[in-house]
Order: structure tokens, then sequence, then C-alpha cells
């Protein structure tokens, strides 16, 4: 009898250690499922949410507009879309200026056409002269005159009245007469002479036709090549002898 009742107290020792080891296991096991399930949970909802909000608008492209190389624009940076109106405002209308009229006027040497100006060497006739204006010249220039073989001492003659604005004597023009005409709009230029007219002087009142110089080969006029280099130049707003547009004088003289 004491051996059975000693057998009995040891299972029911080991029911309570049985019965308190699966109720530590079940609350293991709880445990762990539940945190399972609220990591699955937060999977699932960052998921959803980023659905529901999805991430900004991306960030705005830069554009380079004209400036280019070969673009004519004033090489703005700005950005794209570029707003067109305040919120709730009507685009501004952008109304281009109107265009200028266009400005007709006469050619430089039209004003000329109509004196009747005279050939500068005496006894050379428009059918002798030649077109030079545009003839390349030392280092490239251009010639801007016309060039009127004649003679040795052949007379040379002031194309039209006017007054002896400047004497002058250079290297490359030689012994040299500048001339306004009457309105002092314009000016004549006569280069290479041999030598002036006896008593011509700066400031002197000239009639067309009179003798002021003699062709000649001074400055860098070809030696064995006598001729008149003979010019003409509207002159600037501030009357320079040596100062203004250059225009072809075989157009002025034919």
């Amino acid at each position: 009898m004491k051996e059975r009742g000693a057998s009995t107290g040891v299972t029911r020792k080991m029911i309570r250690v049985f019965s308190a080891g699966a109720g530590v296991g079940f609350l293991a096991g709880a445990f762990v499922a539940c945190a399972v399930v609220w990591q699955y949970g937060n999977v699932v909802g960052s998921r959803a949410a980023n659905r529901a909000y999805p991430p900004a608008t991306p960030p705005v492209v830069e554009r380079f507009t004209g400036g280019g190389i070969d673009d004519a624009g004033d090489g703005v940076l700005e950005t794209e879309p570029r707003p067109t109106a305040t919120m709730g405002e009507p685009a501004p209308v952008v109304t281009p200026p109107p265009a200028a009229e266009p400005v007709v006027g006469a050619p430089p040497a039209a004003e000329l056409d109509d004196r009747d100006l005279v050939i500068p060497v005496q006894g050379i006739k428009p059918d002798q002269l030649t077109r030079t204006f545009s003839d390349r010249r030392g280092g490239g220039r251009s010639h801007e005159a016309i060039d009127i073989i004649a003679p040795m001492n052949t007379p040379v003659l002031a194309v039209e009245g006017g007054t002896v604005a400047r004497l002058f004597y250079s290297k490359a023009g030689g012994v040299t007469v500048y001339q306004f005409d009457p309105s002092e709009r314009f000016c004549y230029y006569y280069a290479h002479l041999d030598h002036y007219a006896e008593g011509l002087r700066e400031g002197q009142p000239l009639r067309k036709g009179q003798v002021i110089g003699y062709v000649g080969v001074s400055g860098n006029a070809p030696k064995n090549t006598p001729h008149l280099h003979f010019a003409v130049f509207r002159l600037t707003d501030a009357k320079r002898w040596w100062e203004g547009t250059p225009l072809d004088p075989y157009d002025i003289l034919k």
C-alpha cells in the first residue's frame, strides 16, 4: 500500500510539471505568432500606403534656351514647365511692337548726278574711263577711286565749284588736293600730282574746270605710268577732309 501511494504521488508531480511546460510552450507559441502577424501587417500596410500616397512630383528639369553658338537668344536658364499666368488669372497677352516704317532714301551719289561734273583731266573723254573702284591694292585694300591715265603735266581740273579744303603731301598719294563741294557734303580728292597750279592755296574758292594741278607720278604711283588718282566721298557730320564714305567716281563722271 505504501509503494502504491508513493507511485501515485510521483505521477501527480509529473502531471503538474507537464502541465506547466505545456502552458509555457503555449504562451511562447502565441507570442511568436503575434510577432509574425505584426510584421506581416507592417509590410502589407507599407505597401498599401505606398499605393495610396505616391511619391512627390519628380524634380523639374532645367533647359537652356537660346544663346547657342549659332542661334540668336539671350541664353536665359529657365525651368520647365514655365508658368504663363498667376493662379486664377488669365495668361498675359503680349502684343508685338509695330514694325518700323522702312526708310527709303536716295543713294549717296544720286545728288551728284545732276551736277554735270567735268572729267578732272583735260582732254579725257568719258569713253576713255575705266572702272577701278573695287580693284585690290597692296595689303588687300580696295582702291576706292578711279585712275585716269594721261601724259605727264596734263592739267588737272576742278570737277565743279567749291573750296580747297586741304593741300597735302603723303607717302602714298604724293602731292594731293582735297576739295569740298559748294554744299560741303562731298569731298573730291586729287592725288599723284606733279605739282600744284600757281597760287593755289587752302581755303581758296574754285570754279568748275579751273586748273588746280598737273598729272604726275608722286607718291606710290608707278614712275612709268603718270595718272590722276581721283576719289569722291560723302563727308561725315564732322566735315573732316580725310573722313567719309567712298563713292565710285566712274558712275559719277560717266
